[in-house]
């Protein structure tokens, strides 16, 4: 990012708009439920005329929003940009309008997303003690049976929604196994994350699940540490027994945030990733070709588009800047937030032909879906794991699988990082070798 000056500018407008040349369009609607079923047309306008704007957010914080990949990337791996927003004097953290509803009064604060190096590098090392590629790579089976398990209760039903009664339930499972829940208690973790989910933008219930988490966590590591296993937990605690200090604080931060984190983003690149194969007819008959003829390279493929065309995060979590510094020819002060514009930046015409295109073999897809930098998502093997054997495994079991309803019919769920949607209605033809509902 450049230090020169900038190009003067014109005055400032009352919402903290840096302006716009005479001629073009007004600035575009942001953060209405317009612009949440299809934010894109906006983002375009952005990148185009105000790459880095500073826009007012429903919460009433203001913001920079970076919108194109060039500074998008770079942005995400300045070190001018904190993530700790308590040593930069980012007041709203405090006050709850940035960050997790509750993860502050829930102790619940020096994880992966609000730290920055040494102490970033040091608890990283130790989470990737714990979830290597091959931890990852032997929980396919595991992910595999969730899957069929999961389809086996509605196949028969000839409908469903696919977000309640798939694509929520797969990663919250999978993520308790890997974390070590053990399953008498993985329904009230699911009842938990169904807290978090469905009451987003009402904090009071995101903070009561923050709550009840915090506590069963606390619980959960003490035993695991009078009783270890083979699970993400023991290898946190035994990775910190090992000559690295990892306070309880922190484990349950860590273990907070894998599942936060793991799950939210998970459930959204399922659900949007069957939206868009449901909605491209060719698209989709190429993905369901690959996934019966078990060709393991498309689908593959696909996710990656998947994750770039219609992401699971549209905007980066919070960034500070830690002194002055110019990006895009806009000034930015010491302790203002920066969003990073993953949905948009992600389709950039400067960085992917026809990007408004869902092509699901195209090449070179260098996405910003997982983030880039430090702060590259540490689950992404795991997810990219789960949503490739959610899609192919539906649409191979389920062929004829359609929409219930219009598509201009669907709805996306507020908050303002992750883009999802609130339910994904279908119906198919039922099938009748599957198990009847609780014999799975």
């Amino acid at each position: 990012m450049s230090e020169q000056a900038p190009a003067p500018a014109p005055p400032p407008r009352p919402d903290g708009c840096p302006g716009h040349r005479p001629g073009h369009r007004p600035v575009p609607e942001l953060f209405s439920r317009e612009f949440a079923d299809d934010p894109y047309p906006a983002y375009a306008w952005l990148r185009e005329h105000a790459p880095v704007y500073r826009a007012e957010l429903p919460s009433g914080v203001s913001a920079w929003l970076v919108t194109r990949y060039a500074e998008a990337r770079e942005a995400l791996a300045d070190p001018r940009l904190s993530k700790n927003p308590a040593r930069h004097g980012a007041a709203d953290h405090s006050r709850g309008r940035v960050g997790i509803p509750g993860e502050r009064s829930a102790n619940l604060m020096t994880h992966l997303l609000n730290i920055d190096p040494p102490d970033h590098t040091r608890l990283r090392r130790l989470v990737s003690k714990a979830f290597t590629p091959r931890r990852v790579a032997e929980f396919a089976p595991r992910v595999q049976a969730l899957t069929d398990r999961l389809i086996d209760g509605f196949a028969a039903d000839g409908e469903a929604d696919l977000i309640d009664a798939f694509a929520f339930p797969l990663p919250i499972y999978a993520i308790c196994d890997m974390l070590g829940v053990p399953g008498e208690d993985q329904d009230a973790f699911r009842s938990w994350a169904g807290m978090m989910l469905h009451t987003a933008g009402r904090r009071g219930g995101v903070q009561r699940a923050v709550k009840h988490m915090r506590g069963y966590l606390a619980e959960l590591i003490h035993r695991k540490r009078r009783e270890p296993d083979d699970d993400l937990i023991s290898g946190l605690i035994r990775a910190s027994d090992h000559g690295e200090h990892l306070t309880e604080e922190e484990a349950a931060a860590m273990a907070f945030i894998l599942l936060f984190a793991g799950f939210e983003t998970t459930v959204n690149l399922i659900g949007n990733g069957a939206l868009a194969l449901l909605t491209h007819p060719e698209q989709r008959a190429q993905f369901q070709a690959a996934a019966v003829a078990g060709d393991e390279r498309l689908p593959a493929s696909a996710v990656e588009e998947l994750l770039r065309w219609d992401g699971p995060v549209e905007l980066a979590t919070w960034r500070f800047a830690t002194e002055p510094l110019v990006l895009a020819g806009q000034r930015i002060a010491p302790g203002e937030p920066v969003l990073v514009v993953l949905a948009a930046a992600d389709r950039d015409p400067a960085r992917f032909p026809d990007p408004d295109r869902l092509h699901l073999l195209r090449e070179d897809s260098q996405h910003l879906g997982y983030g880039h930098g430090i702060h590259y998502c540490l689950g992404a093997p795991l997810a990219r794991l789960e949503g490739r054997t959610a899609l192919t495994t539906l649409f191979r079991r389920l062929p004829d699988l359609r929409l219930a309803v219009e598509p201009g019919q669907l709805r996306r769920r507020g908050g303002l990082i992750m883009r999802g949607l609130r339910a994904l209605p279908v119906v198919f033809t039922p099938q009748t070798n599957v198990l009847p509902h609780g014999e799975n």
